[in-house]
């Protein structure tokens, strides 16, 4: 058994108990359904047959076993039907949490490659699939196995012969099955990459839906969208014909087995080898043995397309986090906020050219430093690198003299706080977002530090104030009304490291004085790392650092680098003119 069986099967462990109740029951199903037509070959053969005067109480007496054999027909059936419907809801639920909390696990370079759709479906519909193979598939497996054995093993001691007849069959309907299964699982498998690309699609233009209406390109939108619903349907399509072939293959094998116990059948009842109330009973049971074909027409459907949901399922799960704490990982305690890159170097994948190279550099605890330099230079980058976003491809970055690989990594983005250009704002309150920095923050602590933010008195403009909805992505509020809340949030956090990654180029001149203001307040005392579009915003920066393709180009105070009449005095005056 491989690893995938073994994680297949696992999901099952702490579900047993109900699962063998499901089993049970499915046996019970299996065995009154091979009981009943015995009770009514007992009626046509033995009590219309025999003596008439004691007829009418065993036909009473016998009809009294059916109905009870019904009764708990009917009864384990809806057991299974309901209690094992939830076995499966169950499981699914558990293959959820494990996805997507793998998900959680998983680098920024992952995400870089992935589209959010295509992860969306691998959490929705391909688990809702391997929730029904999960139910469906073990009592189709037993229900059908028992009847397909008890009902030929039946067929066999009333005529051996025709019981014969029907087995030959089963050889070209196993090789008909094999090969239409094939097409089915590449099918099935097609079909649920498109249904990926279609959320993807749809993630993509209603995530960009203003910038779709700005250009009003809604048609280009429209006619991307048909594509890929274009390509879902033509899958589709492939999916219903190897159904098609397969079930209609099926439905004829199994009425040629019927049409073939009528004929040799009747001729046996000419020749006296089979009498009349045997090949009703036959009859009965070769229904019986065509139920479980259907049944494993069922299964295979269901197999197929809840392996190709596990299969897209485990291609997520078996990707190994690549930054992961190690084994010796420590806690990060009494954080000072010395940070140094030491001969840093990255690239995003081999292969790629390096973003930066041979990085040297030592902030002190508090330092208020600044990284200016063109777009392109690695600036976000080498920030990205500190809470290990990305990992370093050579060198080392420490805090407080322990490399960042070392430390736990809640421990270590515990004591970052990072605030971005593009904010993001979650569905919810203004309260819920503030206290996305602190969990178990009160109102009085997400007010203070709204305060501080200069967030408080827009807040309470607000219709509901701090209980104000601000919509999928804040898009009721201003650009600088979501950075306020973004820094509100890093206040109450209160980290000892702080990024900012130009977190004002994009807003007005009072929205930029307001948040300048607060990040003034919020970087006393602590170490500051500030991406910087506006030279303007750090002026009054320790230390302002020049990056350009080669490194570090300079560095020093605003004054001093002016002086030097290079990179940055060429930047610094370029904005002066705009």
């Amino acid at each position: 058994m491989n690893s995938r069986s073994k994680k297949f099967l696992s999901y099952y462990k702490p579900y047993l108990g109900l699962f063998f109740a499901d089993l049970f029951c499915a046996l019970i199903v299996s065995a009154t359904t091979l009981a009943l037509p015995l009770c009514i070959s007992y009626i046509t053969k033995n009590i219309l047959t025999g003596n008439l005067s004691n007829a009418l109480n065993q036909i009473y007496w016998m009809g009294a076993v059916m109905v009870a054999l019904v009764i708990i027909h009917v009864a384990c059936n809806t057991f299974v039907d309901y209690q094992g419907h939830m076995m499966g809801a169950l499981m699914e639920r558990d293959m959820r949490a494990e996805l997507f909390e793998h998900y959680q696990k998983l680098s920024f370079r992952f995400y870089d490659e992935q589209r959010t759709g295509q992860l969306m479906t691998r959490l929705t519909n391909d688990s809702f699939d391997l929730s029904e193979l999960y139910h469906h598939g073990p009592e189709d497996i037993v229900i059908s196995l028992l009847n397909f054995v008890g009902a030929f093993a039946i067929m066999v001691t009333i005529n051996a012969r025709l019981a014969l007849l029907l087995f030959l069959f089963l050889p070209i309907m196993g090789i008909y099955v094999y090969y239409l299964n094939i097409r089915l699982k590449r099918s099935y498998r097609r079909s649920k990459d498109r249904v990926g690309d279609i959320n993807a699609q749809v993630e993509d233009t209603l995530a960009g839906i203003r910038t779709v209406k700005s250009f009003t390109n809604e048609g280009v939108e429209e006619q991307k969208f048909t594509h890929a619903n274009n390509r879902f349907v033509e899958s589709r399509r492939d999916v219903y014909q190897s159904e098609m072939y397969y079930y209609s293959g099926l439905i004829a094998f199994t009425q040629l087995m019927t049409i073939a116990v009528i004929i040799f059948g009747g001729v046996s009842i000419v020749n006296g080898a089979l009498d009349l109330a045997d090949l009703l009973a036959f009859l009965l049971y070769v229904g019986i043995l065509i139920e479980p074909i259907r049944r494993f027409a069922n299964f295979t459907r269901l197999y197929q397309e809840g392996m190709s949901g596990f299969e897209r399922f485990m291609e997520i799960l078996e990707i190994e986090p690549d930054i992961q704490d190690s084994a010796a990982a420590v806690e990060l305690t009494h954080v000072q906020g010395n940070v140094a890159f030491r001969d840093v170097s990255f690239k995003y994948k081999e292969g790629y050219d390096y973003v930066l190279k041979n990085i040297s550099l030592t902030i002190k605890a508090g330092e208020f430093v600044a990284l200016v330099g063109a777009s392109g230079v690695g600036k976000t980058t080498l920030c990205s690198l500190i809470p290990r976003f990305y990992e370093v491809s050579d060198g080392e970055i420490l805090i407080d003299g322990l490399d960042v690989k070392d430390i736990r990594l809640r421990s270590l983005r515990k004591n970052i706080g990072i605030v971005q250009q593009d904010v993001y704002l979650f569905a919810g309150t203004v309260a819920d977002n503030i206290r996305y920095g602190k969990l178990d923050a009160g109102l009085e602590e997400i007010m203070a530090a709204a305060k501080k933010a200069n967030a408080h008195d827009f807040i309470m403009r607000l219709p509901a104030g701090y209980a104000t909805d601000i919509g999928q992505r804040g898009v009721k509020l201003s650009g600088g009304q979501k950075q306020r809340l973004s820094i509100a949030r890093v206040f109450l956090k209160d980290p000892p490291i702080l990024i900012f990654d130009e977190a004002t180029s994009a807003l007005d001149n009072e929205s930029e004085k307001a948040i300048r203001d607060s990040l003034e307040r919020l970087t006393d005392n602590r170490t500051t790392l500030v991406i910087a579009h506006r030279l303007s915003t750090v002026r009054n920066a320790q230390r302002i650092i020049v990056l350009t393709d080669n490194g570090i180009d300079e560095q020093g105070t605003h004054e001093t680098l002016i002086a030097l009449d290079g990179a940055y005095a060429n930047l610094y005056n370029m904005q002066l003119e705009i």
